[in-house]
């Protein structure tokens, strides 16, 4: 075979080459790696299990929606900590839901009884007021199955009289300032929020250029685009693991509308919060 410029191109042959051979240097998908995408497929669904107790389904009845005020949502250890630490008890609040994932990063555990420092995803429900919810999300939700975890979410819940806050913490190198990093009070918090947010904030909003992404940004974007008036607080901070620093950065979200009303005693939540450091550090200490 010839070109145009006379350079003689020898043309591909399958003489000699098996099928499956010849998928692979063409490119092609052979069944074989069919196969095994669609067990990875299968591997990654998310599945999250709702437990509304005996005969009783999302909103009352079969097939009804989920009616739901508030809707809080800790993405993180420390976030989910401050929850565990300000907000969540034994008396006031029960598990209804868990999250069940896999992927490269994370493995959640099937048990309810889990550690500050797994990786788990449940959602509680306050039992004076069923129609405010609580989640906890301290494993991470790989890109692709993020859309799943949305749907899987709010799917089950009505849209109208929806209000979501959402708690997060990012790397304070990601905040993006003419000024250095270095000379910032880290922690410290960011909102941003959606069109139809009309409450007052708690602490200055997030400047551009800087973005927020992963589960924080999919959340707050699936609130833009169904219209829920959604919040999502950041806290930008210089530690990556459980700390009490970064934990008590939240602490001015505690006089919000959303949470004012549901923070339980101070003095009982500083002895949680020591607790749960404490369980950490001998976690740790297992693997030094």
């Amino acid at each position: 075979m010839a070109t145009f410029f006379g350079e003689v191109v020898v043309a591909p042959s399958r003489a000699g080459v098996d099928d499956e051979e010849w998928a692979e240097e063409a490119g092609e998908e052979t069944p074989e790696d069919r196969e095994i995408r669609r067990e990875l497929e299968k591997k990654r669904e998310i599945d999250v299990r709702w437990s509304w107790g005996p005969g009783a389904a999302p909103g009352g009845a079969a097939g009804e929606a989920l009616v739901c005020s508030r809707l809080v949502v800790a993405i993180g250890h420390n976030a989910a900590a401050f929850l565990s630490s300000f907000i969540l008890d034994s008396v006031c609040w029960e598990v209804v839901g868990v999250g069940k994932l896999w992927n490269e990063w994370c493995r959640t555990p099937s048990t309810t009884n889990v550690l500050p420092t797994d990786s788990f995803c449940l959602f509680y429900r306050l039992i004076s007021d069923p129609t405010v919810l609580l989640c906890q999300c301290s494993c991470y939700v790989a890109e692709d199955q993020q859309f799943q975890w949305l749907e899987k979410v709010f799917g089950c819940m009505q849209k109208e009289g929806l209000q979501v806050t959402i708690l997060s913490t990012c790397p304070v190198a990601d905040y993006k300032t003419q000024e250095s990093t270095l000379t910032l009070p880290s922690p410290f918090l960011k909102a941003l929020k959606t069109k139809e947010f009309k409450e007052h904030v708690c602490c200055p909003l997030l400047e551009q250029p800087n973005i927020v992404r992963d589960l924080p940004a999919a959340v707050l974007s699936y609130c833009q685009v169904w219209r829920i008036p959604a919040v999502l607080y950041q806290c930008y901070t210089d530690v990556i693991k459980l700390d009490t620093v970064t934990i008590e950065a939240f602490k001015p979200l505690l006089s919000s509308k959303t949470l004012k009303s549901l923070v339980k005693d101070v003095s009982e939540s500083t002895k949680i919060l020591k607790k749960l450091l404490t369980t950490n550090e001998t976690h740790n200490n297992i693997y030094i």
